[in-house]
């Protein structure tokens, strides 16, 4: 595109309009930014704009985000609703379905109900027949897993891991086992106490930390996790952390490592389930495992 003088033009100003159309009945679950406050959508933005009733997790966070966006309140209260208040708050939302009516709810930031509340509420209105409506759009893990750089055709978001240490070792050595790739969120204090244990249970998994994503200071590291303990970015991370593992490549064990796996497992399983388990985990034959099991109980 060109001007009369054949110079070319620069991008023209476009202006979005919001929609003021009365929205049908139900729950509307309204997908927020994660970071920067344009990547709202246009139907966020209408529906934020009609409906009867706004409920959030933060009634601060969304009355903010009207006001970037110049969505007028029109004397409608935002109603507050999270984990430790849900079941006094759900009864005025679920009143307000009753009588017809639209409720809008986000949470502080990305998709409810992804890692956030929302849950029982989106259920309740199922059981009570009335319609709940998506409103996608920003979603940390789905970003997260863009940017990754690791395979997306299957994967598994788990949410945050458990915070005492035994049992947090437990469970990733539990779901790093899945044939998929692995999405969680993590505290940024803990995060080097978690690739620590990742280190004890598979040290080469190809690892990506993505935090502050969409912000500011947005940040993706990339590597091994041997390599990610040693990093000293880790140790000062602050903000939003998404954590992905790639899913695990074959495993290697020589004959010595076979004894050790089995040795652990002896003391507190017998010999026949002990060589199954191991034979299972690091796909051998089952008769040479058994074998060697034998050999380990009787001497």
């Amino acid at each position: 595109m060109s001007d009369d003088h054949g110079e070319a033009a620069g991008p023209r100003k476009l202006a979005a309009h919001i929609g003021d159309g009365r929205l049908d009945p139900g729950l509307y679950l309204v997908a927020t930014p994660i970071g920067t406050a344009r990547d709202i959508t246009l139907r966020a933005l209408d529906v934020l704009n009609t409906a009867d009733m706004l409920a959030a997790e933060d009634t601060r966070v969304l009355r903010h985000l009207l006001d970037i966006h110049g969505v007028p309140l029109r004397g409608r209260r935002i109603l507050s609703y999270h984990d430790h208040n849900a079941d006094r708050a759900r009864p005025a939302l679920m009143a307000a379905l009753a009588e017809g009516g639209s409720v809008a709810y986000a949470s502080d930031a990305g998709t409810p109900l992804v890692a956030d509340p929302g849950f029982r509420l989106a259920r309740e209105a199922v059981e009570e027949g009335y319609r709940v409506h998506a409103v996608p759009g920003a979603s940390a893990p789905l970003a997260a897993l863009t940017v990754s750089g690791l395979p997306s055709d299957r994967f598994l978001f788990l949410g945050f891991p458990p915070a005492a240490k035994g049992a947090r070792a437990s469970w990733l050595r539990q779901w790093t086992e899945i044939d998929a790739t692995i999405i969680m969120f993590e505290s940024p204090r803990r995060v080097n106490q978690t690739l620590e244990e990742l280190c004890d249970i598979d040290a080469n998994r190809f690892t990506v930390i993505a935090r502050e994503l969409t912000k500011k200071f947005e940040e993706v590291i990339r590597g091994k996790v041997v390599d990610l303990v040693a990093d000293p970015r880790i140790a000062n991370l602050k903000g939003e952390v998404v954590l992905l593992l790639d899913r695990a490549g074959p495993r290697q064990m020589d004959e010595e490592g076979i004894r050790l796996q089995l040795q652990t497992r002896l003391d507190r399983m017998s010999v026949k389930d002990a060589a199954r388990e191991v034979a299972e985990e690091f796909g051998l034959p089952r008769r040479d495992v058994y074998q060697l099991a034998l050999d380990l109980s009787r001497g």
